[in-house]
């Protein structure tokens, strides 16, 4: 089994957590035929929830970095949906990223571009996807970002 992905990941300095069991009554992911559904990933490190609310105490840079925790959290489902073996994903197909934000933040762009910017870093190509960025008045926990992903694979 090659593990380009995750050799690419390693350079980046990204080793991938191991995928969080859902929070209630849903599953991680959905594989219908060849595509992975991986459900909504919230923004999280190694020191917890990443919480706030964009354009009140966060800044789009510090969500772009929340962001990319979610990216990280979609790859963990991924390879887990591939019994491990990362390589088995063809592209990323399509991302949802919900930003908790005030209503007059408009920049929910830029803060999911820190999972997409991440994604074609790490992927090359196959992480180029269709994207949509929305404002949500609150999410679960308080996290600043939650994004969701439809992953084709090999």
């Amino acid at each position: 089994m090659s593990n380009k992905i995750e050799a690419r990941l390693a350079e980046l300095g990204v080793t991938l957590p191991q995928a969080p069991a859902p929070a209630a009554n849903y599953v991680p992911y959905v594989i219908s035929g060849n595509l992975v559904y991986v459900s909504g990933q919230v923004s999280m490190d190694e020191n917890g929830f990443i919480t706030g609310k964009l354009g009140e105490d966060m800044a789009a840079e510090a969500g772009a970095n929340a962001a990319k925790t979610c990216a990280i959290g979609l790859l963990a489902q991924v390879k887990a949906a591939c019994d491990g073996d990362l390589d088995r994903l063809a592209r990323v197909v399509k991302l949802t990223g919900f930003v908790n934000s005030t209503p007059a933040f408009g920049d929910q762009p830029k803060v999911v571009n820190g999972a997409s910017d991440f994604l074609v870093e790490a992927l090359g190509d196959i992480g180029r996807h269709s994207r949509s960025a929305v404002s949500a008045a609150s999410l679960p926990f308080g996290v600043a970002v939650e994004i969701e992903g439809i992953f084709e694979l090999k």
